[in-house]
């Protein structure tokens, strides 16, 4: 597991680098903005939706603050996902473009 930045994070979207982003918040705070990119999974849903996540893929974990965010990049190591990364500030110090709704 690694911790980027929210500017890594930018970096590898704008790249084009093959990645999944998973926003780990609450249905209501995702739409009240999110990165567009994202899809949404609440931290407590996110033992179900094991099965859709490739373990092979770098998986990027985002939250408000950073905290829901570690525990999620944390279970999925924990369960044998090996490129995981951990959004550290969350999406309050998020900086680039923001989609509002769902």
């Amino acid at each position: 597991m690694e911790n980027w930045s929210p500017i890594q994070v930018l970096d590898a979207i704008n790249s084009g680098k093959r990645l999944r982003l998973i926003d780990v918040r609450e249905p209501y705070e995702f739409t009240e903005g999110h990165i567009p990119e994202a899809e949404l999974i609440p931290l407590g849903q996110l033992p179900e939706a094991l099965a859709r996540l490739p373990k092979e893929e770098t998986i990027i974990v985002v939250c408000r603050s950073g905290a829901r965010s570690l525990r999620a990049a944390q279970f999925l190591s924990g369960h044998g996902y090996q490129h995981v990364v951990n959004m550290h500030g969350g999406m309050l110090s998020w900086k680039g473009k923001v989609k509002h709704g769902r």
